[in-house]
């Protein structure tokens, strides 16, 4: 290493961009572009950490090139119930492209505590991925189906017996079918709550429930979704994604090493391999999680995989820095 600036590439390739950018003032000497180099990382350190709230903020500032600001853009969360565009809630294929490059990265880095975490997200959301082709969207409470609240339907009604969602998915399902008409702080409060409840329920119904009800009665195919969201359920109750909870990941107590993970995982490609859908994780497609992006898309109905946009923001840096 000759130089901090041959330091600050060498970051800027390993996707460290908090560093670049806090260090970025004290070795270049041209203020302008070492205030230019510090917005283009923390834009990608918002992207690293899946800030997807603020994967938005400032992204029409000229210094963003305009094809990463459409890519991030897609796959940020909206934070009104009438924000254009939509985002993640027209489509969750872009946000899980970027999941798999997290989760990518950060085992490369072997900072696997936010890997897991990573697993965790990608595992919450997965059964809306599986909706997506069904619903025209990925879950959009301002655009529900009006059969969710079909005539003997039981989704979103509280205290139904009958019904196999716990308490807990009652109150997201209800809360989900009005948030659309509630302020921004209700919105907002939604989707940091109860969202990912939804998504559990929605598979749920159509994969587990023991007494059907009308709600989805709506579905094409309901049988190939059914499958896709009983194996994105599996994969929720998966020694890798329980492993988070098992050791106390995020708590300050340990993470686990590499050789868990890849046990772990080991272990949940053998859960999964159950049906036509689960099987796609036996694949050998290269990543890291030997078989998760070919999981994935088998899960979505359509290839998702690792989706390169932070190695271009990388690259941008590294543009800039040279």
């Amino acid at each position: 290493m000759e130089s901090a600036h041959d330091l600050l590439i060498a970051l800027a390739r390993r996707y460290s961009f908090g560093d670049v950018g806090a260090l970025s003032g004290a070795v270049l000497s041209d203020e302008s572009r070492a205030a230019l180099v510090a917005a283009v990382c923390e834009f990608g350190q918002r992207l690293l950490t899946l800030d997807a709230e603020d994967f938005a903020s400032e992204l029409d500032a000229p210094v963003i090139p305009a094809d990463l600001r459409r890519r991030a853009r897609a796959c940020h969360m909206p934070q009104t119930p009438k924000e254009r565009p939509r985002g993640a809630l027209d489509s969750l294929r872009p946000a899980y492209s970027l999941l798999l490059e997290v989760i990518k990265v950060r085992w490369d880095q072997r900072e696997l505590s936010a890997m897991m975490a990573a697993v965790h997200i990608t595992s919450e959301y997965l059964p809306l991925l599986a909706f997506e082709e069904a619903l025209g969207h990925s879950g959009d409470p301002a655009r529900w189906p009006e059969g969710l609240q079909a005539p003997g339907s039981r989704f979103g009604v509280i205290g139904e017996k009958e019904c196999d969602h716990t308490r807990s998915e009652q109150s997201a399902t209800q809360r989900s079918l009005r948030v659309a008409s509630e302020p921004a702080e209700g919105w907002r409060a939604y989707f940091d709550r109860q969202h990912s409840q939804v998504a559990g329920a929605m598979a749920v119904c159509v994969a587990k429930c023991r007494t059907p009800c009308t709600a989805m009665d709506w579905v094409p195919d309901k049988e190939t979704l059914s499958t896709r969201c009983r194996t994105a359920l599996a994969f929720a109750d998966t020694p890798l994604v329980r492993l988070r909870h098992a050791a106390p990941v995020g708590h300050g107590f340990g993470v686990p090493s590499p050789e868990e993970v890849l046990e772990a995982w080991r272990r949940s490609r053998a859960v999964l391999d159950k049906n036509g859908i689960g099987h796609q994780v036996t694949q050998n497609d290269g990543f890291p999680l030997e078989g998760l992006p070919s999981l994935v898309s088998a899960i979505a109905g359509t290839e998702v995989r690792p989706a390169g946009l932070l190695a271009d923001v990388s690259e941008h840096v590294v543009s800039l820095l040279t």
